[in-house]
């Protein structure tokens, strides 16, 4: 996809400035409000600051069929002017420059986007009452009374139309849509931006689409700083308010393994770029912790893990070379990755493979599990370390229904991961003969062929 938000399998932690570790736990507050909005609450007093983001089931993967990139679109005109409104009181309409200033006069930092599962809007401002208010309104005016003004739709879709254009240059970019192409096929996960699809969007398509996702029952709001629990509360109601009740959504499909398949695309890039994998972990699946230590030692530790020892190290036919899990809210992707000249490519891949094939067969050793754990635990106070990055991860907590004590009982989950652990939940979620592989750049035949 043409812009692809995404969580990896990869630590999380949490910590606060000046508290000891015994009293560092993360007291996550949920509740849910009168309209079906879930509020999740992290009181902290640290700084005068309060950070919040509003989060709904509006990513790509709702993107209507052939109309690929209104997810995107509508997030990201939601700034771009507000109509006039008088519900709960008159509110008058505002241009993008009237927007951007009144943030402006809060010293308030407006953020958000549009992934593959969940789009929405993030917001910091300080704590102080009169900012604090003025800020929240003008977001959840954002969130509800967007205009999309036909002129600034055009200048988005050219800008994207250009991106995209650009894009289908570049190696990197082109694996990438075809390895999730590959992948999963027919499923709305599979599809990206085109010139086509851009060119083909409407503002009445904006508006449609804001009016059926963004809506106070499925709305998530994820709130962090300097407030009590009823200051967060009335933030809550004050940024969903104005929101309607949705319908239920359609039920997505399910995601099937697609029969495996190898793609190789000329480029005249100097280096080949391969990508190799399959659906394989949803959020919340139970593997989560040994597929993450395990990966560690397969691709996802750098210059410890078994991929760049076998590609780079031994053999020089790489400079890097990864693995990874993609958790989403169907199962996302198992990634291996790596450029290698020309002329190597069918000799990386082999390499990358009989590297997996040993490891799901084998599975690691208690001295690799051992370092991974230690690796993970032991920078675990440094992966989180102020309250915007803390955001985002009780944000997808909330999105994904993770439990409330997910980041304080991530060490122990961590800890007591075992070896047979990794090499079992290995084997159920990854098979080599269920890859699809993608080269770009490849000197090799150009056909698809499958496997």
């Amino acid at each position: 996809m043409f812009k692809r938000f995404f969580f990896a399998l990869a630590g999380v932690a949490i910590g606060f400035t000046g508290i000891a570790p015994a009293q560092a736990a993360l007291q996550i507050q949920s509740w849910s409000l009168g309209n079906g909005t879930r509020v999740l609450f992290v009181e902290n007093h640290s700084i005068p600051v309060v950070d919040l983001s509003v989060e709904f089931d509006a990513g790509s993967r709702r993107d209507p069929q052939d109309k690929s990139g209104v997810a995107s679109l509508t997030n990201a005109m939601l700034a771009r002017g507000l109509r006039e409104s008088t519900t709960p009181i008159a509110e008058p309409a505002m241009t993008e420059a009237q927007i951007s200033d009144a943030f402006a006069d809060t010293a308030a930092q407006r953020g958000g986007g549009a992934g593959g599962d969940r789009a929405g809007a993030s917001l910091r401002t300080l704590s102080s009452r009169a900012e604090r208010d003025a800020s929240v309104t003008l977001l959840a005016r954002l969130l509800a009374h967007p205009s999309f003004p036909e002129n600034f739709l055009a200048r988005d879709k050219a800008r994207t139309i250009a991106a995209i254009r650009e894009s289908e240059t570049k190696p990197e970019s082109i694996a990438d849509k075809a390895f999730w192409r590959l992948l999963y096929g027919s499923h709305p996960y599979a599809r990206h931006e085109t010139v086509a699809s851009v060119e083909s969007i409407t503002r009445d398509d904006l508006v449609a689409f804001h009016n059926a996702h963004y809506v106070a029952n499925r709305a998530i709001v994820s709130i962090i700083g300097d407030l009590s629990r009823a200051d967060a509360d009335a933030i809550a109601q004050q940024l969903t308010e104005r929101l309607p009740q949705g319908t239920p959504l359609p039920e997505l499909p399910s995601v099937d393994i697609a029969p495996p398949r190898e793609e190789r695309i000329a480029h005249p890039a100097s280096q080949a770029h391969i990508l190799l994998g399959m659906p394989a972990i949803a959020r919340g699946d139970p593997d989560y912790f040994p597929l993450m230590v395990g990966n560690y030692t397969l691709g996802g530790g750098g210059f410890v893990s078994r991929l760049t020892r076998e590609v780079r190290e031994k053999r020089g036919l790489s400079y890097s070379v990864y693995s990874y899990f993609n958790p989403l809210a169907q199962p996302g992707p198992f990634q291996a990755g790596l450029q290698t000249q020309k002329e190597q490519t069918d000799n990386a891949l082999s390499v990358v493979r009989d590297t997996i094939s040993t490891y799901l067969r084998n599975g690691p050793t208690e001295q690799e599990v051992k370092a991974a754990k230690d690796n993970l635990i032991g920078g675990f106070a440094l992966r989180i370390d102020n309250n915007k990055k803390i955001l985002d991860y009780v944000a997808a907590i909330g999105f994904y229904r993770l439990p409330l004590d997910y980041l304080d009982t991530w060490t122990r989950n961590v800890a007591k991961v075992t070896a047979a652990d990794i090499k079992a939940a290995f084997n159920r979620k990854v098979a080599l003969d269920k890859m699809s592989t993608v080269i770009v750049g490849s000197a090799a035949n150009n056909a698809d062929t499958a496997k």
